[in-house]
């Protein structure tokens, strides 16, 4: 069974992965924002980069999900 479910196990991994490092990402810049008291409108700007970045990965595995369901890929 592990053999047959291979890929799917790899790509799970992977957007954990991805999750994980969007979060750890998150939290060191929040605190190096707070030790340094940055503005709101910069913690904004910061936190919005960081956000299209993860939209970006969500994005591609929303296209890569739909490609693949309908043969493309």
């Amino acid at each position: 069974m592990l053999v047959e479910h291979f890929e799917l196990i790899e790509a799970i991994g992977l957007n954990l992965f991805f999750l994980f490092i969007f979060g750890f990402i998150g939290l060191s810049i929040h605190g190096v924002m707070n030790e340094n008291d940055v503005p709101k409108m910069g913690k904004m700007v910061v936190y919005t980069v960081l956000f299209a970045g993860c939209a970006g990965f969500i994005a591609k595995a929303i296209i890569q999900f739909i490609w693949e369901s309908q043969g493309v890929g």
